[in-house]
């Protein structure tokens, strides 16, 4: 009887950088920061998404894009702080925290872990799903908006130099909502938005 070959899904540690990356960036385009008419609908984990068409915007996400997979192949990157700021004064109105947890044995001796782009995928969809359906609490962002990205590092890691020191970006007495967690296997990753305390919930 002649043996039968499982095929198993296999998940590099370049491959899951590159999905944690887009998955930070996805925020952007899933809560409308640029102007809608700037924005191309495509399917993304399985999902509608928006994808910018302004150039600058592609080559400055491409670039953020590349850096934070860097950070996270070389097992350096401890979190990511997403900020959503009024342009006109400032003031921060979302910040999305990615805490993550990097397996180090992946790290140091390049091996593999094993677990299907669809189950991944499947952890992503929950979580876009969650921030589309956290709209009725979220802030309403119907003025220009701009956005920060804050990374934290270990501190043997070399800084380029287009990244500089920042404060961090805080809310004064915010409200904050867990969402749902996602695992490569290799990078364990933990959502949490903050956003401002509406005067109108306090009444």
């Amino acid at each position: 009887m002649a043996a039968r070959t499982v095929a198993k899904d296999i998940i590099t540690l370049r491959g899951s950088a590159a999905i944690v990356s887009e998955f930070f960036i996805s925020i952007l385009y899933n809560r409308g920061v640029y102007p809608e008419e700037s924005f191309v609908k495509v399917k993304k984990y399985g999902l509608p998404l928006l994808l910018t068409e302004d150039e600058g915007v592609k080559s400055f996400i491409a670039n953020l894009t590349a850096q934070l997979s860097e950070w996270l192949e070389a097992g350096k990157l401890q979190r990511v702080v997403l900020v959503i700021m009024s342009k006109a004064t400032s003031e921060v109105l979302e910040r999305w925290n990615f805490s993550i947890e990097t397996d180090s044995e992946v790290v140091e001796q390049g091996v593999s872990r094993e677990k299907s782009d669809k189950e991944i995928m499947r952890e992503i969809q929950a979580i876009m799903r969650q921030i589309a359906s956290s709209i009725t609490y979220l802030p309403c962002l119907d003025e220009p908006c701009v956005f920060d990205v804050l990374a934290y590092t270990d501190k043997d890691v070399a800084v380029p130099f287009t990244w500089i020191e920042s404060d961090p970006k805080l809310i004064a007495n915010p409200q904050m909502v867990k969402l749902h967690s996602f695992d490569t296997k290799i990078h364990k990753v933990d959502t949490l938005v903050s956003y401002k305390n509406d005067e109108w919930d306090e009444e």
